[in-house]
């Protein structure tokens, strides 16, 4: 699951809150590392000729604003809503007017019409409606972590793996964020030397606390705070940066250490209001993890540190700062340049190296405002638009009693967006779960390899 508030007064919250960002930016000193705009709309253009008929599964806030996103995609027919309270379904329903609204997610499964369905529930209720929509033949997003136990998230990986005519695409949006993705490559190149050590953060000033005069109501809205349903901090908001870390240096970590505390929101909670981790991975590469709900000083942003540079990604941005007996790559000659305090940041952006054929001033190119999610989302829809084109021609021509030869074609034929599939799904929620299993016991744990293997 995710944080949000409307998406409004995200959205403009997210805007002054990159603005100042970048003003800071500017006086430090970075050069810029950010995809152009057009890099991304690549991601969009050609739309299928038919759109996805999705349904919704769970409209509490982060729902909704799954809900908005698709509202925004071409590619997107939402046919169906859904929420066990009847509620939401109703306070919903002016985002998605032509959808049915059902308070059962199963009249969503049983609806032949209805190609894909996207579970935004509490984590812990994940498992159940997954397993049903992969054995309706529906392509399914589900949000990230999986579940709140080893055992049902290898049970949905597992299911994943066995549904081979449809896509499964857990919610791990930084993957299939332009940035992130155009960052993949530079990070991963050894431009930044030998790694030392990467800083995560996450700081938002909230309370995850909500209310409602129905006492049993309250204590569904707010599973958050339970212990035995929550993942908390490190595993419902902190898992995303996590991952990104071990998707960009191509390992998982060895073991990981954390503690935590209700350092603010002193109202009865079980769950820590304020966390810290450090991740071991190979080689001595520390991950160091933080989040608060008691501040929003600095929100959100991730730095990696090598012996020649250390590259800061805050939203849609991100800069390299040289050491200076760093090696002279030579794009960077050309590169637009901020100053932070000191500092002197690249910018890194898809056309950095052409910037200086524009004249003094380059050329502003606009910048990527899409959310990460919008693209998840994006992804999603396409592949399954893919895929699911892909079988219906494979059985009109020979039938469907050859699950093998149906996989063959679907290799060699369909092309897919890039995208996290069941197997970094699995691996991301269990390096949540024993990471809040750290946090609760106070102590070290052993990542062991096996643990991310799936049986």
């Amino acid at each position: 699951m995710n944080e949000s508030n409307g998406s409004s007064e995200f959205s403009r919250r997210a805007f002054l809150r990159d603005s100042s960002f970048a003003a800071l930016a500017t006086m430090l000193g970075g050069v810029r590392l950010s995809a152009r705009a057009a890099e991304a709309e690549q991601q969009t253009a050609n739309p299928p000729a038919r759109k996805v008929k999705v349904g919704l599964i769970g409209l509490g806030n982060w729902g909704r604003e799954l809900l908005d996103q698709l509202g925004r995609l071409p590619q997107a027919d939402v046919a169906a809503i859904c929420d066990n309270y009847g509620a939401m379904v109703r306070r919903s329903a002016s985002k998605a007017p032509g959808a049915a609204q059902t308070e059962d997610y199963k009249t969503i499964l049983d609806n032949k019409d209805i190609k894909a369905v996207i579970v935004a529930t509490p984590t812990h209720l994940h498992k159940e409606i997954v397993l049903a929509a992969l054995q309706a033949g529906k392509h399914v997003y589900c949000e990230a972590p999986l579940a709140t136990t080893i055992e049902d998230a290898r049970a949905i990986a597992q299911a994943a793996r066995a549904a081979g005519k449809v896509v499964f695409q857990p919610g791990l949006q930084l993957r299939c964020d332009p940035q992130r993705r155009f960052l993949l490559p530079f990070i991963r190149s050894g431009a930044l030397g030998k790694w030392a050590m990467i800083r995560a953060q996450w700081n938002k000033k909230t309370s995850w606390r909500f209310t409602s005069p129905n006492p049993d109501r309250e204590k569904a809205i707010n599973w958050r705070l339970d212990r035995a349903t929550s993942l908390g901090l490190l595993g419902e908001i902190g898992l995303h940066q996590i991952d990104q870390v071990s998707w960009f240096l191509n390992t998982l970590p060895l073991s990981v250490s954390a503690f935590g505390s209700v350092a603010f929101w002193k109202d009865g909670r079980e769950v820590a209001d304020t966390v810290q981790a450090i991740f071991q991975f190979p080689d001595q590469v520390q991950l160091t993890y933080s989040a608060t709900l008691a501040n929003s000083f600095e929100s959100d942003c991730e730095t990696y540190y090598g012996s020649d540079a250390a590259v800061m990604i805050r939203g849609s941005s991100a800069w390299m700062f040289k050491e200076v007996d760093a090696p002279l790559l030579g794009w960077e000659v050309y590169a637009r340049k901020d100053a932070f305090y000191k500092e002197t940041g690249i910018s890194l952006r898809a056309d950095a190296s052409k910037l200086k054929a524009q004249g003094d001033q380059g050329r502003q190119e606009a910048e990527v405002v899409d959310p990460p999610v919008y693209f998840a989302l994006q992804t999603f829809l396409r592949n399954a638009q893919e895929v699911g084109g892909a079988v219906e021609d494979f059985v009109s021509l020979y039938g469907d009693g050859d699950p093998k030869a149906l996989a063959e074609h679907l290799a060699k034929e369909v092309h897919k967006l890039p995208a996290p599939d069941y197997l970094d799904g699995y691996r991301a929620t269990v390096l949540a779960i024993k990471a809040n299993e750290a946090v609760n016991s106070g102590k070290p744990v052993a990542l062991l390899p096996e643990l991310f293997e799936l049986a």
